[in-house]
């Protein structure tokens, strides 16, 4: 019986529809998968997938890149203005390229966080245009 109920949890916590809300949702979970997954201990600043596949020499950089693309095109999907659109792919350019780069590259992973950057233009252009979808923070 658990089992059965596991799945259906799942599903429900990961929303699939192209409404807007269902949208915020799915970009926020990405944006806290590749940018806050867990803490580092002594620092204190949280890092995510994002950081972790730049230490993957080339390799890691283009799965993250890919990933952060994934937030442009579901940015396109709601609507964003073409030059909202590559300020998005710029962010995610630089995360690439920059952290492509040995050592370097995994210390600018860990400060830049493009995917934060683009949730936040994401964030603006809904709260505009769907206020419906608006999460009061506290």
């Amino acid at each position: 019986m658990e089992l059965q109920d596991k799945p259906r949890r799942m599903t429900a916590e990961l929303p699939l529809g192209t409404d807007p809300e269902s949208v915020r949702r799915r970009i926020e979970g990405l944006e806290r998968l590749l940018e806050g997954l867990i803490e580092v201990p002594l620092v204190g600043r949280k890092v995510g997938l994002d950081a972790l596949l730049g230490l993957i020499p080339v390799g890691g950089d283009v799965i993250s890149g890919a990933l952060g693309l994934y937030l442009v095109w579901e940015a396109r999907n709601l609507g964003l203005p073409r030059w909202q659109l590559w300020r998005m792919a710029g962010n995610v350019g630089i995360d690439t390229l920059i952290g492509a780069v040995p050592v370097a590259g995994d210390l600018f992973d860990f400060l830049y966080r493009s995917n934060s950057k683009n949730l936040k233009i994401v964030r603006k252009h809904l709260d505009k245009h769907h206020p419906a979808t608006r999460i009061l923070e506290g």
